[in-house]
């Protein structure tokens, strides 16, 4: 019998996720490691470092906006956290956590679309909620010793700024380049080129 349920996850979306995620796993690691090189950089403002921030923030909205399902912006940020912390993050397990908050904002963006729209607005709105829900956890976690005005708040708005550009423009523009090779011909991603 045939399985008309296009929310239902096939072999090749789990596929493609996992690939995603652990990819990204591995530069969230080389990530933190280049965050820890480059903090002296930062001295002038430290929040500032957070323009960086976004990278982190990419599997979130690329999961979703090539899978196209619910639970894919969820899975893939997580799995890449997993992967980044299993291989010795700079922040422990903790970012595990992390990940499941950062994948939580970008999930609830495609969900505010009921996983219809994955435009370019859509694809900067999950760039901005998963921005929202990585500051919101760092304004706790990791920064609540900090100054609220001169730190904690500037910090929030620029890692928030970062997910927009970087994780939302730039998985879009990234799944725009990959349509036309045919790599993303078995999702909608690469059905719809010209709608992307």
């Amino acid at each position: 019998m045939k399985d008309n349920n296009p929310n239902r996850w096939r072999t090749i979306d789990i596929v493609i996720a996992s690939v995603i995620a652990v990819a990204f796993g591995v530069i969230f690691w080389a990530w933190g490691n280049l965050w820890v090189i480059t903090e002296g950089a930062f001295a002038f403002f430290p929040p500032s470092q957070t323009v960086l921030y976004g990278v982190w923030l990419i599997p979130a909205v690329l999961g979703g906006l090539i899978i196209r399902k619910p639970g894919a912006s969820l899975y893939t940020e997580l799995v890449a956290a997993l992967v980044s912390g299993l291989l010795g993050s700079t922040w422990g397990l903790t970012v595990v956590w992390q990940g499941l908050a950062q994948g939580l904002g970008a999930e609830l963006a495609f969900a505010a679309f009921r996983y219809q729209s994955f435009k370019i607005g859509t694809a900067l709105l999950a760039g901005t909620f998963t921005g929202v829900s990585a500051a919101i956890f760092d304004f706790f976690v990791w920064n609540s010793e900090t100054a609220l005005w001169s730190y904690r708040i500037p910090y929030a708005l620029i890692t928030v700024l970062s997910g927009t550009v970087i994780a939302g423009l730039g998985s879009w523009a990234l799944v725009r380049a990959l349509a036309p090779t045919g790599v993303l011909d078995r999702f909608g991603a690469g059905r719809e080129r010209a709608t992307i």
